[in-house]
């Protein structure tokens, strides 16, 4: 009888502490109750959901909370690229703007025979562990080669051809990840208002004979392209690009330049547009105008 009584109060305290605690949860869940968009669920299922980061945020989730919230663009999506931009201002219920889309550069055009002054490096085989030791290469703003970027693309977009970082702009969605893995900084992201885009292939800040002296084709900041095109400034030895008048219609500006330089610095990255495919459909295509002139040589 005794144990009777004892497991009837065990069995009533354990049910008074079940529904004084089922009070409690349900005081909690309609007290800190946050009301969630219903929008930002449709932001995210319009997302690649690939949490790359190149928004700015850590992950696909937190993006969609920001759009919604206004605190962010909607077209901040490289990967997701226009498709996507457009389906988010859709669901928000805006107008979007045209933006150009951003895809990886790499301004270093020395192949392995270009390096002068190279010496075999034994170390850690990555970029940034042979960036801290010195005389790896004569140039130090060369790529190594050493395939920090090959491994931060998530989407097979660049590879190591000649012992240099080249750009599949089949694959490149833009993301950023090799930009942030270079430890010599010389990949960049440009706005390609075309398919076909001029590029500086080189990153060199060194006068003309320290550059000729570790490289074959370095830019020695002679100038010539600034004097064709105004679309050029060199600053610190190095021309800059002003893609804000960069026009692709106007290629006979382009290529003047490109034959004018020296060092074959200048170069035409990406896919050659339809238009000019047909004004050459009888000659070799210049998918990279440098290159040909340098095998010639």
């Amino acid at each position: 009888m005794f144990t009777l009584v004892i497991i009837l109060l065990a069995a009533g305290t354990m049910l008074v502490l079940a529904l004084f605690m089922g009070y409690v949860l349900g005081w909690a869940n309609k007290t800190f109750h946050v009301d969630v968009d219903p929008r930002v669920e449709q932001v995210i299922e319009a997302l690649p959901g690939v949490n790359c980061g190149t928004c700015g945020f850590p992950g696909c989730s937190e993006y969609a909370e920001a759009v919604v919230a206004g605190s962010a663009p909607p077209d901040k999506c490289s990967v997701g690229g226009a498709s996507c931009a457009q389906e988010i201002a859709k669901i928000l219920g805006i107008e979007l703007e045209e933006s150009l889309a951003y895809r990886a550069v790499v301004h270093c055009g020395g192949r392995c025979d270009d390096k002068l002054q190279c010496r075999e490096y034994r170390g850690e085989p990555t970029c940034a562990a042979a960036d801290i030791i010195s005389g790896v290469q004569g140039c130090t703003y060369g790529c190594l080669a050493l395939e920090d970027c090959v491994r931060a693309c998530k989407f097979d977009a660049i590879h190591m051809v000649d012992a240099l970082a080249r750009v599949d702009y089949d694959k490149c969605v833009g993301c950023g990840a090799c930009v942030k893995a270079c430890p010599r900084h010389i990949i960049s992201m440009v706005p390609f208002n075309t398919e076909q885009m001029l590029v500086v292939a080189c990153a060199n800040k060194d006068f003309g004979k320290d550059v000729k002296a570790v490289c074959k084709v370095g830019c020695i900041g002679c100038k010539a392209c600034q004097k064709i095109n105004e679309l050029f400034d060199v600053r610190e030895n190095i021309p800059q690009i002003d893609y804000d008048k960069y026009d692709p219609a106007n290629t006979d500006d382009l290529y003047a330049a490109i034959e004018k330089c020296p060092t074959n610095s200048l170069i035409m990255v990406g896919k050659p547009s339809e238009k000019h495919l047909a004004t050459v459909a009888d000659e070799q295509t210049p998918a990279q105008p440098a290159e040909e002139k340098r095998n010639k040589q």
